[in-house]
């Protein structure tokens, strides 16, 4: 196939649309179910990226969970704790493969903003993966292969019109890119830096050292960053991202928002949050939707009268701030990694409500040394890696 004509561009009066290869090659993919559209295939391509190289730096299979360009979340596959199971509610669904553990902590890091994502897999997706794709709300999947299992369930979801993608894993594509922006025609090298242990060698703070976890999370952020829309800052613990913040104009606006990702993230796993009396039958999203209101600033949304008996079997009690304060306080080596360098220490004072300890970021604000004294106020380990990774 060398080309694929599709319903329509961003929007449904930007025809005709289609993809295809410059050179006339065949398309590195097909189309197993579905209709992927414009903007399916630019969540696919660009996940398909950001997981195959989390595998290939962290040697674990990986996910990732897009929407409107940028990953609402991205994970590798390490085992779930209890907690986690049933924060991401998998936890009816007993032992899960790597790659489904993958799945399911990329989805479930920010639910809200992963509703209706595009899934990208660095592995052959298998029934375990599939069966948790089922459940959610999702525009589709792209993965190098699915077994037959997998793909007869993702084959039946949305009345066979769910959207699957298998794609060539040995595809490489031209060194050289080129896109369009009001007639005239940008090229660029591709951004093929290699996100490794050598990139992090530089560690300008009076802490220096690294664990192998802080390293692994350290380039699962600055992998996530390479492909979410700039600016971005992104938050990793335990070998998934728990907080992106991508596409502000300022860097602090970056670093409050994935912050606050974060927190919300930590606080779903308060045992008075996990205890919600939720009423029977609830749908997922509606659950998800009332989860992040009553930990949010607007609880009594979904705790005023009349409103609360739709939600809850029993009136839940408030949240109150200061037992937020308490809980999160227990957030600890929470890594950081920003896709430019921090102008300003506020960054750093924002990332140490969230349980920061380990930050990379390429260095090179004339405010450098202020904010490696913030750092050090906080006995915190921050890598320069040197490298801007601007995406756009």
């Amino acid at each position: 196939m060398k080309e694929l004509a599709l319903k329509y561009g961003c929007n449904p009066n930007q025809k005709p649309s289609r993809i295809y290869l410059a050179d006339g090659g065949q398309l590195p993919i097909q189309v197993l179910s579905g209709k992927p559209g414009y903007i399916n295939f630019l969540d696919a391509f660009n996940g398909w990226q950001l997981v195959r190289e989390l595998k290939k730096a962290t040697g674990l299979p990986a996910a990732t969970s897009f929407k409107h360009v940028s990953p609402a979340g991205a994970a590798v596959g390490l085992p779930l704790s209890d907690t986690l199971k049933k924060i991401y509610w998998v936890d009816d669904m007993g032992e899960l493969s790597p790659l489904a553990c993958a799945y399911a902590r990329a989805r479930g890091a920010d639910r809200m903003s992963s509703f209706g994502d595009f899934i990208a897999l660095s592995d052959v997706c298998d029934k375990d993966t599939a069966s948790i794709i089922k459940r959610e709300v999702s525009d589709g999947v792209i993965a190098p292969g699915y077994t037959q299992e997998a793909l007869e369930i993702l084959k039946a979801k949305k009345n066979g019109n769910y959207n699957v993608i298998q794609i060539d894993e040995n595809y490489v594509p031209a060194p050289l890119e080129h896109k369009e922006v009001f007639g005239v025609t940008f090229e660029q090298g591709r951004q093929e830096l290699p996100i490794n242990d050598e990139l992090l060698e530089n560690v300008v703070t009076a802490h220096k050292e690294l664990t192998e976890e802080a390293k692994r999370d350290m380039k699962i952020a600055l992998i996530t960053l390479k492909y979410t829309q700039s600016n971005s800052v992104c938050f990793v613990k335990d070998g998934q991202a728990i907080g992106v913040g991508a596409g502000q104009q300022s860097r602090v606006h970056c670093t409050r928002l994935a912050g606050q990702k974060a927190d919300n993230w930590f606080l779903r796993q308060c045992p008075k949050v996990l205890n919600l009396p939720f009423v029977d039958n609830i749908r997922r999203a509606d659950r998800d939707n009332a989860i992040d209101v009553y930990i949010g600033e607007e609880y009594m949304d979904v705790l005023a009268d009349g409103a609360w008996e739709k939600i809850f079997k029993v009136k839940p009690e408030v949240f109150t701030r200061e037992e937020k304060r308490a809980w999160l306080d227990q957030m600890t080596d929470v890594t950081l990694g920003s896709d430019a360098f921090f102008p300003f220490s506020d960054n750093i004072e924002r990332a140490h409500k969230s349980g920061v300890k380990y930050i990379a970021q390429p260095g090179g604000s004339v405010r450098d040394d202020a904010v490696i004294a913030c750092c050090d106020k906080y006995d915190m380990v921050m890598s320069f890696t040197g490298i801007r990774l601007f995406h756009h």
